[in-house]
Parts: structure tokens; sequence; C-alpha cells
């Protein structure tokens, strides 16, 4: 009688919790929009959701805190003139947000420490270069100000958000078709891209090359989405001939065969995968699905194991990913995503089963913090570092709003409105529309005292 044996893992028994209802953000219009985006992105700060809106492209932030019904009338960050299809927090900024949209612009915003209270309409900086929609936004993860962007257009930018000026350019002749889906690497040396050429490629972006290609790492038809694991492996999601969903592990340096490929199910959302490096644990959301499945990635074969599966009754219509340093330590929590609904957006914790309230060392290594390891400069120059690593032991505590600098040289009459702003005195142009906004509000004081003296009158006849 052979014994079966189990494979030891700490993470064996991690568990999804959805908050309680009066931790979640009720009342929110999700957009409608198609496109294989997460549609939310969170920090320790801030939750942001796209959200539906009239006559352009609009998203909503909120502090973490602010949780319950959201006001009906709470201000948007609503520049774009076509639907946002990407945000993205910056790594080295918990104030600062990018989106790409159907405008075919990406435009930076700032957000002030409390949140909104009006809406905000003008960006930081706005980045043109694509000549179709812009689908995916993506910060540089240990470079300062460094910002990708990939577009319809079938064109990856790699922008200075510091000058506001693109510094690479990967053209169609890289990606003939659209793109899927870009991620960098641990220390942004490389990229990596799925396109509807059915390829996955390894790009080194500051030479433009491709370094490993591999053609049909899944042989359906359908969208494959590829990133970066540990030790020099990449993941990828994807159907088969019979369109059931798959995942597959493979080694960037032999990409002839998969490390692991596995079947899933034939359901027809796309996979988005999220990869905690702390912790090697790969989780899978679809678009669509209601529920997230968790591997996690060893050195060893098979290499991919299976851990366990968080399924709720209400389908996801996409979903944001914590940083390590927003999580609750004491509560072993080792990731929390943070679900979107038709109208509500529900934090969902995965916790490991812990008896002890004590720090728990092995489930908390050293986490990238929020500092930058390269300027700019210093990565275009050829440097590469991984990022700046943090400790938990004591919990994160958000800094305090850190100002973005945009060198604006090449706009004169941005750069003059920004000089007073940036020295904490109002420019004139802002206190012009101060007073116009002002006069506003005193002509709807006087028509509405106007419209109750007549009501009055009405009453006092009868």
């Amino acid at each position: 009688m052979s014994r079966q044996v189990v494979r030891s893992s700490k993470f064996r028994h991690v568990f999804g919790q959805p908050a309680k209802a009066d931790q979640c953000y009720e009342d929110v219009r999700v957009s409608q929009t198609t496109w294989d985006s997460g549609f939310c992105a969170v920090n320790p700060k801030f939750v942001a959701l796209i959200c539906e809106a009239s006559g352009g492209g609009a998203f909503l932030v909120l502090p973490l805190g602010k949780t319950g019904r959201v006001d009906k009338n709470v201000p948007l960050v609503c520049g774009h003139t076509a639907p946002v299809l990407d945000i993205a927090w910056c790594p080295h900024n918990d104030n600062v947000i990018a989106s790409g949209s159907e405008d075919c612009t990406v435009m930076v915003w700032e957000i002030p420490d409390g949140g909104l209270t009006l809406p905000l309409r003008e960006p930081v900086v706005t980045l043109e270069g694509h000549t179709k929609r812009v689908g995916i936004v993506a910060w540089h993860p240990t470079a300062q100000n460094v910002l990708l962007s990939a577009g319809c257009d079938n064109v990856i930018l790699v922008w200075d958000v510091g000058t506001g000026v693109a510094v690479l350019t990967l053209g169609p002749d890289v990606h003939p078709d659209t793109i899927y889906s870009v991620d960098w690497s641990r220390d942004g040396a490389l990229i990596c891209t799925s396109c509807r050429d059915k390829r996955v490629r390894i790009i080194e972006p500051r030479k433009g090359t491709v370094v490993a290609e591999k053609d049909r790492p899944h042989e359906g038809t359908r969208p494959v989405h590829a990133v970066f694991v540990s030790e020099g492996k990449i993941l990828t999601t994807g159907f088969s001939r019979m369109s059931e969903r798959q995942v597959a592990l493979w080694d960037t340096k032999h990409l002839e065969e998969p490390l692991s490929l596995q079947e899933l199910d034939t359901s027809s959302g796309v996979l988005l995968p999220f990869f905690d490096p702390d912790t090697n644990i790969v989780y899978l959301c679809g678009k669509g699905d209601s529920s997230i499945r968790y591997f996690e990635i060893t050195s060893e074969a098979p290499f991919l194991h299976y851990l366990s599966m968080f399924s709720s009754k209400e389908s996801q219509r996409g979903m944001g990913y914590m940083p390590k340093r927003g999580l609750e330590v004491n509560k072993c929590e080792i990731a929390r995503f943070y679900k979107l609904h038709e109208r509500k957006c529900e934090p969902i914790a995965m916790t490991v089963p812990r008896k002890s309230d004590l720090f728990q060392e092995d489930l908390y290594p050293p986490t990238a913090g929020p500092d930058p390891a390269l300027t700019a400069e210093e990565w275009l120059g050829g440097r590469d570092a991984g990022p700046l690593l943090i400790s938990l032991k004591d919990g994160y505590v958000p800094p305090k709003s850190r100002e973005l600098r945009v060198n604006r040289g090449l706009d004169s009459t941005r750069s003059r409105k920004a000089a007073p702003e940036a020295s904490g005195t109002p420019s004139s142009d802002a206190v012009s529309r101060l007073e116009e906004e002002m006069g506003k509000l005193q002509a709807t004081v006087q028509e509405l005292q106007k419209r109750l003296d007549r009501l009055e009158e009405t009453i006092q006849v009868k």
C-alpha cells in the first residue's frame, strides 16, 4: 500500500477573507469598457478605479480608509477626453498616478493627501506620442520617473516623466500587432511582452533588442498575458486549441518547452497574473470569474504547485493588487486584492493562518520600499539596480506626500503656471479661476434666493 506524500509548504492553507460590508466601497460606477486591464490600482494611501463618465474619461481616487457608500457627486480625475483604459500608481511616490486613455495620451496626476475635494482636470504632465489608444501604463520598478506606455499603434514608449519626453521607442518593427501585456523585470533591465501575433518577447528596452522570443506559448487564439517571476523565469496565461485556460512556466534561457503547463478550466475570461516575489506565489484573477487561484513557484520540478482557490458568488469586473508594504503584518496578511463588482469595490485579504500575533519573519522578508534605486539618467546610461528593501517588522507608515518635480522648460506656458504653485503661492491663473467659480456660486445663490422669495409669496397668497 503506497502512501501519498503531501508536499510541505507554509502557504498550503492560505485563505481568502472578503471584507465586511462597511469596509467596502459602495455605489461606484465601474467602467463598462471592454479592455483586459485590472481597472483598479491601489497603494498604502489610495484606491483608484476607472469609472463610467459622460463626455470623456475619468477615474475615482479615494483615501484607503474612506470606505462605505461613495457620494454620487464625489470629485473625479477627469482630464481625458475619451475613456480611460489603464491606471498605475508610481512605486516611488504614493501620491502620483498615471493613466492611459482612448484619447491617445498618457497623463500623470498628483493626488493631495486626504484625497480630492474638487474635480482634478489639470495633470502634472501630459505625454503625447501615441497615434492610437493607450491601453497599458507601467512604472519602472527601481528608476525614478520612468514610465512605460503601450498603445494600439503597436508602439511602446518609455518616458522620462521629469522632462515629459519619450526617451525610448519600440516601434511596429518589434511588435507587428496589438500588444496584450507588458511587464518589467524586478530590476527593470528587461521587459516581457505578449502580442497578438502569438509571440512572447523578452526585450532589452534601452537597446531595442529582443533577447528571447517564444512563438505560440499557448495554441489558442485568445489573448496571452506574461509576467516575470523569480530566477529568470516567466509565467504565461492563455488558452489551448480547445479554448481551455492554461498557465505555463518558462525558463527564459530555454524557451523551447515549458517547465510546467497546467490546464485550468473552460471559462472565457482572460487570466490576469499577479506575482509576489517575496513569497513566490502567483495569483490568477480572471475577468468575469468569481474566483482567484494561487500557485507557488519553486526551483525544483514540477516548479508550479497549485495551492488553493478563493471563490465568491459574484463575478469580478477588475482587480487591484496592494503592494506588500500596504498589508497588515500583525494579521499574517500576505496579499490583498480589491475586487471590482458592477457597483462595488470589495477588499479580499489573503492570510496565512498562524496562532501567534508576533511578527512572522518567514512570511515577511525585506520587501521593495518606496525609494528609487536609480535616477532616470542613471538607468538610461546603462545602470541596473534591484529595489531598495525595507523591513516590515514595525509596520509601514506611508511618508508625507513628495513633490513630483517636472522640468517644463520645453513648455514655457506651463512653466509659468507651475512656478508660483510650486512655491506655495497661487498663480494669477489659479486666482482668476477661483474668482470665476466664486462669481458663479454667488449668482446661483442669488437665483435660489429669488425662487425662495417667490415661493413664500405664493404660500402667503394661498
